[in-house]
């Protein structure tokens, strides 16, 4: 690597840590608690800005939801229902397209009036320090084989610089009691737990389901909970920062915070797939999840968060689910503490406590994605509406709200998919409207909720999208992932059975293969097949065939940029400037800070002590099998 180079990646490692410095702090200093009761304060943001902005916000967001709302109505008149001769079929399928364009369209009204709600009521915690009486555990986890060892310790270092004043215990969850691990956990002074042979802890369903991130948890929480008040976690491809607990524990301090959860940040941000995953969060992570404060209803997020043990008993433990995270949140949501006979709330920081890896090819990128939607349509279609009567009316309408991002990608995609084949086969029309005023408007309102969305990217959490970034990049990955989407609801519905996939890290990361990209092929082929017949059934013209044309291009984006990528690789001349890894970032960070202090516990005062304490409890556990 030339010299020049050489400085150019030591120049944008500095910035990426000054970066990540400042963003691991957006919630603004930490105060002393106030006397008294303590209750978690919040800073509005829109509030925060000057008065004009927070009216022209307003109105903005006022004539985006009118001017969406008036072209639903306008696009489902009466008068423009075609006139059909006869019944029977033909009836039948103007019917199915009419309703099935008003159910896209109501559902895409629901994401503009959910975001626009979420720019009105986004909000940051005050942070405050933590309570030095509280005793933390850090917990992460390790699948040997499928999670590299080396990725682990690195987490598991960083972990030993969290800055806690009081008892402070960091434990690895080895799913595989694999000797190597536990001879890593030995030199590093860090605690071991396994599972594996106990059947208490491997079952095939419920809390302690085997190979199953929850039921990791769970039977840690079984057998060590009692220990602890409260456990900060990360997934293990996810580096914690020395001031993790100094901006998360304070608000424990309300004995009705039951978790708090910061935002998912990806440093290896050194191609399209990781820098696109990154750009897509952000209307979750930078504005919803700030408005979920306004309801104390944050969505929990595994791969960094803060757990008030007692709080997670009170339903038995992490739920049984392929996202645990959020079934788990919406468990807690909907139940009261037994202590002070209030519903149990969640805390979002915008603080980065966490920086980790995202990932970096098309397939571990669809696996993740299919993960999450499949999650959320198993959650939708079973225990989501047991709890809605549970909850406040505030949660009941923002879980409402936050849930419909997925159906509605998946079934925008599969009905217009099939009114397409409808048309361009049948000649099923559903809706007849002048096709350049229909254009023209339905370009408009996408246009007005672009400029909402791009006007929101001032919350933007992300210490690694370049400043000043409109988010299109992703905007796009959303709607290249529409087939993915419309593919996991479509196996919901034939009750196909999930599985939960560990997404392989660092150098264990997928290569992507023309059968990564199976599922827009299949789609590709559909819709090529629906414009062949409207030609040779002399259905064809522009103005129908304009979105099975657009949604072609968008089945076959993938599968292009993967090959572009792939020609970029072989003509590459020069390297490029190194790219930080998380572990290098937060290193960074560390050496600009204090060493934390830490009480030493008895029984931790050695390694060999700390197996001597493993070795006891594994007796226990023994014993309870």
């Amino acid at each position: 690597m030339s010299n020049g180079v050489a400085t150019a990646a030591r120049g944008g490692q500095t910035a990426a840590s000054e970066a990540l410095h400042r963003f691991s702090e957006l919630a603004g200093p930490v105060t002393e608690p106030p006397t008294g009761e303590y209750r978690v304060r919040f800073r509005s943001l829109i509030v925060s800005g000057r008065r004009g902005a927070v009216v022209r916000s307003v109105l903005i967001i006022l004539a985006n939801v009118a001017f969406e709302c008036a072209f639903v109505l306008w696009l489902l008149s009466p008068a423009h229902h075609p006139e059909v001769d006869g019944g029977g079929w033909t009836l039948a399928a103007n019917v199915f397209v009419i309703a099935s364009i008003a159910l896209v369209e109501g559902l895409r009204l629901i994401n503009v009036v959910s975001l626009s709600l979420a720019s009105l009521l986004a909000r940051d915690p005050i942070p405050v320090e933590p309570d030095p009486a509280l005793r933390v555990a850090f917990l992460t986890t390790i699948v040997p084989g499928k999670e590299p060892l080396e990725m682990v310790r690195t987490t598991l270092r960083a972990a030993r610089r969290i800055r806690h004043c009081g008892i402070f215990d960091v434990w690895l969850l080895d799913e595989g009691d694999d000797p190597e691990v536990k001879r890593m956990c030995r030199r590093e002074g860090i605690r071991h737990f396994s599972r594996k042979g106990v059947a208490e802890y491997n079952q095939p369903s419920g809390h302690f389901k085997a190979k199953t991130k929850h039921g990791n948890y769970n039977a840690w929480v079984d057998r060590h909970g009692h220990r602890y008040d409260v456990f900060l976690s990360v997934d293990p491809d996810h580096v914690p920062l020395p001031n993790y607990a100094e901006r998360m524990l304070g608000y424990f301090r309300d004995p009705d915070v039951a978790y708090v959860v910061g935002p998912q940040c990806y440093a290896n941000c050194d191609n399209f797939v990781t820098r696109g995953a990154e750009s897509q969060q952000f209307p979750f992570h930078s504005v919803i999840q700030r408005a979920a404060n306004a309801y104390g209803a944050a969505m929990l997020v595994g791969t960094n968060n803060a757990v008030r043990i007692d709080a997670l008993m009170c339903i038995g433990g992490l739920a049984d689910s392929i996202t645990e995270d959020m079934a788990t949140g919406l468990a807690l949501h909907s139940r009261r503490n037994p202590v002070t006979g209030s519903k149990w709330r969640s805390i979002y920081t915008p603080d980065v406590v966490a920086v980790g890896e995202g990932p970096s090819s098309w397939g571990d990128y669809f696996s993740q994605q299919l993960r999450w939607s499949r999650g959320t349509f198993e959650i939708l279609a079973s225990t989501f509406w047991n709890r809605l009567h549970r909850l406040p009316p505030g949660r009941l309408l923002h879980y409402m709200l936050i849930t419909t991002f997925y159906p509605s990608m998946a079934v925008g995609w599969i009905l217009g998919s099939l009114n397409a084949v409808l048309y361009l086969a049948f000649g099923v029309s559903g809706i007849v409207v002048p096709p350049e005023l229909w254009l023209a408007l339905y370009v408009d309102a996408t246009l007005f909720q672009t400029w909402v969305y791009i006007r929101n990217r001032r919350y933007n959490v992300s210490p690694y999208e370049r400043p000043g970034s409109p988010g299109l990049r992703g905007m796009a990955m959303s709607v290249l992932s529409a087939p993915i989407y419309a593919s996991s609801l479509i196996a919901t519905v034939l009750r196909r059975p999930a599985k939960f996939v560990v997404t392989p890290k660092s150098d264990a990361a997928t290569q992507d293969r023309l059968v990564t990209f199976r599922r827009h092929l299949q789609w590709s082929v559909l819709l090529s097949a629906a414009l062949g017949a409207s030609v040779w059934f002399g259905y064809a013209n522009i103005d129908v065939m304009m979105w099975p044309a657009l949604a072609l291009l968008i089945s076959l984006a993938p599968v292009g940029l993967w090959l572009l990528g792939r020609a970029g690789e072989d003509t590459k001349a020069e390297p490029e400037a190194l790219v930080s890894t998380p572990a290098e970032l937060v290193d960074a960070v560390a050496a600009t800070q204090p060493i934390p202090v830490r009480f030493v516990r008895p029984q931790q005062a050695t390694a060999g002590a700390v197996d001597a304490v493993d070795a006891a409890d594994k007796e226990k556990i023994g014993a309870v099998a």
